[in-house]
């Protein structure tokens, strides 16, 4: 038997049978069922100062080539946005670079790729509404130029400067009016970013979904579709059943997307939704094979494939949720797709051993592991250069 090493929260060090790959196979044709898109990172080059407050330094090679892996597997690759680390290393340089270099990637690939909108290259902290209103068009302007589809995120500057739900309102309407393809809304809940408390004038999901409905029936022609980061199901499943006709619901849960993604099929509300998740880009063999099983009418081998791994992906998004990205990257690290396990920002420090152990013990289980015995080795080097070895803990 081949094992593999485990470290827990109090030091002790146990092991575990190292189970085989799913064996999952790309698609030959698209995928039918459901519109996926996972939310990709990017990776440092290994040399560069990857610490806190210095600039990102990609390297695009390793970026690029986890973009035409996630299309090799049919899905979508949404870009540019938290699961990238804005707001927490990627600079504005970085993510405009990014955008064009992911969009081109797309184009040579064949693929379809989404990305963040925002108004985070303003460095002010504070702003008027007008210069919330300027500084997302600037951003909208440039992902079209680029051929890229508009996420519209929130925006830490309008959760600063809104008095109220009106606010809201008059943002969104005019940037959408300015929009020449529809736009994805993005609301990202406070577990992933508590700076955006009270975004669409409320606290409460009820009130502020009432104002995000308003938006989308005022500029129907205009908004494709609403990615939900709440990690509330309930909340999710009330907005999609009230959407209007042509309007997708993505959740962004990655607490819930088993069931929310199963939708009608498994019992989880009328209709369903697509997917936009973080988790996808961690698991990106895992989810696609799950589609291919609802394309074939086979909701029982879809719940079977994905079902296991929402555990993981719990695991990766524990709170503080906002270094769930040092799970993604992890994990990348672990299948092969990027040289070290390295992140803009110093964020490869965001989590603890123990975590990390879990994140693999719940991979292992979940078939999440695409080549386990690479992972094996490079896991247990790192417990190593942490001075675990041979069953003990060196203090």
């Amino acid at each position: 038997m081949t094992t593999l090493r485990l470290l827990d929260a109090a030091g002790a060090v146990t092991d575990a049978e190292l189970r085989e790959g799913g064996g999952y196979t790309r698609p030959s044709a698209p995928l039918q069922s459901r519109v996926a898109y996972a939310a990709a990172h990017v990776v440092p080059k290994v040399h560069a100062d990857n610490t806190p407050g210095q600039p990102a330094d990609i390297d695009w090679d390793s970026t690029l080539a986890f973009r035409r892996n996630v299309y090799s597997w049919g899905l979508g690759v949404a870009d540019a946005m938290d699961t990238a680390q804005r707001n927490m290393g990627l600079d504005a340089a970085a993510t405009r670079e990014l955008i064009a270099r992911s969009a081109e990637v797309a184009r040579e690939e064949g693929g379809s790729v989404v990305v963040g909108v925002n108004t985070d290259h303003i460095a002010e902290s504070h702003i008027s509404l007008d210069q919330v209103i300027d500084a997302y068009k600037e951003q909208l302007h440039f992902t079209e130029e680029q051929g890229a589809g508009p996420v519209l995120m929130a925006s830490r500057h309008l959760a600063r400067v809104a008095t109220g739900a009106d606010d809201y309102r008059r943002v969104y309407r005019e940037v959408l009016s300015s929009a020449t393809v529809p736009v994805v809304l993005h609301w990202l809940g406070t577990a992933f970013d508590p700076e955006l408390a009270g975004y669409f004038g409320a606290d409460d999901w009820q009130t502020a979904s009432a104002v995000l409905l308003d938006v989308i029936a005022e500029n129907p022609d205009r908004v494709a579709g609403v990615k939900m980061s709440l990690l509330n199901a309930e909340s999710e499943i009330s907005v999609r059943e009230r959407l209007p006709e042509g309007v997708r619901m993505f959740t962004g849960d990655d607490f819930n997307y088993v069931g929310l993604i199963g939708g009608d099929t498994v019992g989880q509300g009328d209709g369903h939704s697509d997917a936009l998740l973080g988790a996808f880009a961690a698991i990106t063999p895992v989810a696609s094979a799950a589609i291919q099983a609802l394309d074939a009418g086979d909701p029982s081998r879809y719940l079977e494939i994905l079902g296991p791994t929402e555990e993981l992906s719990r695991q990766v998004f524990a709170a503080p949720t906002f270094y769930y990205k040092t799970g993604v990257a992890f994990l990348a690290w672990l299948n092969g797709h990027q040289p070290a396990f390295q992140m803009v920002g110093g964020l490869h420090s965001a989590r603890s051993l123990p975590h990390l152990s879990r994140i693999v013990e719940l991979a292992n289980a979940s078939l999440a592991l695409e080549n386990p015995e690479l992972a094996r080795d490079r896991w247990h080097g790192m417990l190593r250069l942490n001075g675990v070895d041979s069953g003990r803990v060196y203090a």
